[in-house]
């Protein structure tokens, strides 16, 4: 099997039309098309919905629900709110802090740009209160390989200790990038 992309990713919403215009307005996002059922498709419940799709960019789509007759949209209590959330890549720097810029005047409370070394981001949440992150990348040459080539020994110790391993120490500033030759 070789997976082609992501088709969409989809999230639930307290009101489609809010959500497209909040996406549209601050994130120059393309609506695309709406699907609404009474009936779920792949198990027949009756439940009516409105599936919203925006387009993202590069082919990528971001889905939406809103789902009238369900209980009032909550989220895991025992996962911290930084955890689950949706990050855009935008081109540079310069789009970034513009795009921080636009956010704030529109009266969005926006936390950053925080430097990940390989990219920086700014956060903010929608009006369903998922977590937004938009990102620029910063990495210098080497820094991705270097990433890639110790992930699977990361990953390894993770799942022996539980704790953060130190084979990537300086992309969150405790030591210096040395790239392998």
């Amino acid at each position: 099997m070789k997976l082609q992309r992501i088709h969409h990713v989809a999230y639930r919403c307290k009101d489609a039309k809010e959500t497209v215009n909040f996406y549209r307005t601050h994130l120059d996002m393309d609506f695309q098309l709406a699907i609404a059922e009474d009936n779920v498709p792949s198990t027949g419940a009756p439940d009516p919905y409105m599936h919203v799709f925006l387009d993202a960019g590069q082919g990528n789509v971001l889905a939406f629900f809103e789902l009238p007759n369900a209980p009032e949209m909550g989220r895991d209590g025992n996962t911290p709110a930084w955890v689950q959330h949706i990050a855009f890549e935008l081109e540079s720097m310069d789009e970034l802090l513009a795009a921080k810029a636009r956010l704030e005047a529109a009266g969005i409370d926006v936390l950053g740009p925080t430097n990940h070394t390989i990219f920086k981001s700014i956060y903010f949440f929608d009006p369903n209160g998922h977590r937004i992150e938009l990102a620029a990348n910063t990495a210098e040459p080497g820094m991705l390989d270097e990433l890639k080539r110790v992930a699977d020994d990361m990953l390894d110790e993770w799942a022996r200790t539980k704790k953060a391993p130190k084979h990537a120490a300086w992309l969150h500033g405790h030591g210096e990038f040395k790239a392998r030759n």
